[in-house]
């Protein structure tokens, strides 16, 4: 591997994004950050970006009294803040409003037609705006509400262009088999494979320019049309790297090596996106990581419930790093999982205030004390982790944290104190070296998961005075 290229899907604007937006970002966020250690940082590209082109921010736009620029302006804002806020290192944010994506999506589409695999005709389904999907009867629940947003779908009838992906079930299916397509984790793969394996019908890539408000990327020659908002926006991690206008570029990070997304968009992904690039002679990209949803206390997150968690708060409330580790941590990486303050505030004092934070403050009161010299250790290079390769990131950091626990007991048993006072300097330079090369050893391995904290310890250890300072994380009372 010479480069790495990993995306996190596009989320829509037509609202302020929420903490499972949060964890998708932080996710992705590590292992961007871990291939930039290990590949060097020019080898590392991390894009998301804004969906704008749907028919739910027309529809917001509208409620509010408002242009649909100006929602798509401001909310993107957002969420480009929230990747500030959450220290996220993102080297793209695509904006599928951008000129660039617009020649991009239509390139795109040409490509697909010159197959000969894009054909029109009229057309009657159950469409949940929500999802921006058609449904058949059995795929919604007993009520007949949409089985992601539980509302019900509007029925449509028009005369739109439709995507041959009927063509690529046999190929699509050899893929994800083969792993040639690798879908991450098992359990999503057997999804995917059932849905295909059931039949794909084509797909319809247009709605009407009267029903989008105009609002979206025109079909090419045909102007009553706009293309509907799954086939540009995935098109997305093509256009942010140039596809269609920059191809030197395109050329050096196509095919992305992750996608990342959430489990509510995986056929879109794992199915209609690989059946469009087969269309158009595109590569692939190598593999899809799929992370499940948060709870709020146990309860479905929901504006109707009140229950919707800022990010950006939770930040100004407790610092970047604490929220960057309750979601990294707490979250089941694969699965779903539950946010709740009582129990961030356990996990906050338990593991970074008792934990990690007070091993440092007392290593760093115990070599002022001992008024020794100490020299950085330069050996601690970066190493590789395979958990983090294994996108087992949870388990990752409880790895570290089984170290931070073994220092600790290390400390315990060999009593520096003690050392001090006996005025035994060989054993205790001995003691408090072995400490602080550990500590330092930690620091750079939590780099990808809390970088302003791995940064801090380091700044604090490197010697050769070292004085204690103001605790890393003061307990939360």
């Amino acid at each position: 591997m010479n480069k790495f290229y990993i995306t996190a899907a596009i989320p829509y604007v037509n609202g302020a994004p929420h903490i499972g937006h949060a964890l998708e970002f932080l996710q992705t966020d590590v292992l961007a950050r871990y291939y930039r250690l290990i590949l060097g940082g020019d080898n590392v590209r991390m894009l998301t970006g804004a969906d704008e082109n749907s028919l739910k921010n027309v529809q917001a736009a509208e409620k509010e009294g408002i242009t649909v620029e100006e929602l798509c302006n401001r909310n993107s804002k957002k969420f480009q803040d929230l990747i500030t806020s959450l220290n996220a290192s993102f080297d793209i944010f695509q904006r599928s409003t951008s000129q660039n994506h617009l020649l991009a999506s239509q390139k795109l589409w040409k490509l697909c037609e010159k197959n000969g695999d894009i054909y029109k005709k009229k057309y009657t389904g159950l469409y949940c705006v929500g999802c921006e999907q058609f449904y058949t009867k059995d795929e919604l629940t007993p009520e007949g509400l949409c089985p992601e947003h539980l509302t019900k779908p509007q029925d449509v009838s028009e005369e739109n262009y439709f995507f041959k992906l009927s063509k690529y079930q046999s190929q699509i299916q050899k893929l994800i088999e083969s792993d040639k397509l690798k879908i991450i984790p098992q359990k999503r793969k057997n999804e995917v494979l059932s849905f295909v394996k059931s039949g794909l019908d084509d797909f319809s890539i247009s709605r009407t320019a009267a029903r989008a408000k105009n609002w979206g990327v025109p079909v090419p020659n045909d102007p009553s049309q706009i293309m509907y908002v799954w086939f540009d926006a995935l098109n997305v991690y093509q256009s942010g790297i140039g596809f269609g206008t920059e191809e030197k570029n395109y050329k050096k990070w196509w095919p992305a090596d992750v996608h990342l997304i959430g489990k509510g968009i995986i056929r879109f992904h794992a199915v209609y996106w690989i059946g469009i690039l087969l269309s158009a002679h595109l590569q692939l990209p190598k593999s899809i990581f799929v992370h499940g949803y948060i709870t709020i206390d146990g309860q479905k997150m929901s504006k109707s419930l009140g229950n919707v968690i800022d990010p950006v708060d939770l930040v100004k409330k407790y610092g970047v790093d604490p929220v960057r580790y309750y979601l990294l941590r707490e979250i089941p990486t694969v699965s779903d999982g539950d946010f709740s303050e009582r129990r961030f505030k356990e996990l906050y004092n338990a593991d970074l205030a008792n934990n990690l934070g007070n091993l440092v403050s007392r290593v760093a009161k115990l070599c002022e004390q001992s008024k020794l010299k100490f020299n950085k250790n330069d050996s601690n290079k970066f190493e590789k982790n395979k958990k983090i390769e294994q996108f087992e990131i949870s388990s990752a950091l409880e790895e570290i944290w089984k170290k931070i626990s073994e220092i600790n007991e290390y400390i315990d048993k060999n009593k520096p104190w003690s050392l001090i006072k006996e005025n035994k300097k060989e054993e205790l330079q001995a003691v408090l070296n072995y400490s602080v090369d550990h500590i330092l050893n930690i620091a750079n391995q939590l780099e990808p998961f809390l970088p302003s904290t791995s940064e801090a310890i380091e700044k604090q250890l490197k010697g050769p005075d070292i004085k204690s300072e103001k605790p890393l994380f003061p307990r939360i009372v």
